[in-house]
Order: structure tokens, then C-alpha cells, then sequence
């Protein structure tokens, strides 16, 4: 599906902080410039060298951003919860994306043109705190995440990964199972290992019942010793 029928109600639930400081006019200026797109498993959204046009708001679904290594690599940098938005920084700087993000499940988008951000930034001062904001944000747990990767051990980054998408996606109804299905690959990217370590460290964990497999769902049986694992590093 692809179009502009969306409700403000929705916008209001899915853009909260961004949605707060706009008066009701220029609420309904970023609803008529709102367009919904789906999108499939495993499909890009934008790559890495285009050209910024939209701000991203992920309505429902989980969407990975990735940057590219040496040699090809992919590492993942953030993953994207429903009810967040991004892609927005290189529309700012007005410079082309410097990651590139795809559907990890069946997702739905609105999409709203860099230039529709910009003119209600403009407009509304608290609109541009908001983003300093997130940004700001952003920039911390970016620090937080230098860090954890490139002093922490195999065995602190996996179980940091784990319970960050824990933390990101919650769990099934019991309260062990994460509310999404992971790769191997993505967990090594997301850890900065190769995947035959985040293998062999997942079935570790599972030897150790901190973790139960099955397939690509991962239930955390005990969530205390992971943390113990993940701040000692």
C-alpha cells in the first residue's frame, strides 16, 4: 500500500515528541504531506551514497540501519523500533546517506519530505529541540556503543546485543522469547564478530540455559547472569 490516507490519531501515537509542539495547523500541514509505503522482508529502504528526500517513520515493523566495512562488511549500527524515525541527518547536512537501512520483517513506513521537516523546523522552535534532542541522544548511545564493542569480550558483546534487543522490542507473552527473529548473521554484526564466534557463543550461552534456541527465536532464561556477563565484559 502506498498513499496519503492516514489518520492524525495515528501520526499523534507514532510521532509523539514531534507531533506535541505543532500547532493545529501545521499538524495538518505534515498529514497532507505524510505518504505510507510497505514495505517487504529483507527490502531496502534507502542505500548508502543516495541522495536524502524523506524523513523515515517506522508505524509498525523492525527496520535495521547498516554501514559499510572494509571489504564489504556490514556492520549494524542501530536497530529501529516501531514508533521511531530516522534517515533524517543526512537531509539535514544536506549530504548523501552514509548507511543504508532495510525491512528486517514486513514493515510499514510514512515517509515525509526533508523539506516539509525543514520548513516546520522554521516554523516552530520547539520542533527543532525535539531534534536536538534526538540527535543528542543518539550521539550518547553511539558513544556508549564505541565503547561496548571495542573493549568488551565476545561473550559481553553478545549478551550486551541480546538484551539491548530486548530492551529495543520487548519479549513474547512469556516474557522470555524477544519479539523478533534474528539472524546469526545480524547478531555477529550487531556484536562486531564473525558469525562462527556469535554461533559458537549463542550455543554457549544456550549450554549455560542463560539462553533457549529454536531456530532463529531466542528466549532469555536468565536475564540477571547475562547482564553480570555484559557489564563485566
Amino acid at each position: 500500500m502506498e498513499g496519503k490516507n492516514i489518520d492524525d490519531s495515528v501520526i499523534a501515537k507514532v510521532l509523539t515528541d514531534l507531533w506535541a509542539p505543532l500547532t493545529d495547523e501545521q499538524r495538518q500541514y505534515l498529514i497532507d504531506h505524510i505518504t505510507l509505503k510497505d514495505y517487504k522482508r529483507n527490502e531496502m529502504i534507502y542505500t548508502e551514497g543516495e541522495n536524502p528526500t524523506s524523513l523515515f517513520c517506522l508505524i509498525k515493523g523492525k527496520v535495521k540501519i547498516v554501514k559499510e566495512g572494509i571489504g564489504g562488511r556490514h556492520q549494524i549500527v542501530r536497530m529501529v523500533k516501531p514508533h521511531s524515525y530516522f534517515g533524517y541527518r543526512a537531509g539535514f547536512m544536506d549530504e548523501a546517506y552514509t548507511t543504508s537501512a532495510s525491512a528486517i520483517e514486513a514493515s510499514q513506513l510514512g515517509l515525509i519530505p526533508i523539506s516539509v521537516v525543514k520548513y516546520l523546523i522554521t516554523e516552530n522552535n520547539q520542533l527543532a529541540i525535539c531534534f536536538i534532542k534526538h540527535l543528542a541522544n543518539l550521539l550518547g548511545r553511539a558513544d556508549e556503543q564505541t565503547v561496548n564493542l571495542t573493549q568488551k569480550h565476545i561473550r559481553g558483546r553478545l549478551a550486551e546485543a541480546l538484551l539491548r534487543l530486548k530492551d529495543k522490542y520487548g519479549t513474547e507473552s512469556d516474557g522470555k522469547t524477544l519479539n523478533i527473529r534474528v539472524s546469526r548473521e545480524d547478531l555477529a554484526s550487531m556484536s562486531s564478530m564473525a558469525t562462527c564466534n556469535a554461533i559458537r557463543t549463542l550455543s554457549a550461552f544456550a549450554e549455560e540455559e542463560l539462553v533457549i534456541l529454536d531456530g532463529r527465536r531466542i528466549a532469555i532464561n536468565d536475564e540477571e547472569k547475562l547482564k553480570s556477563i555484559s557489564v563485566c565484559g
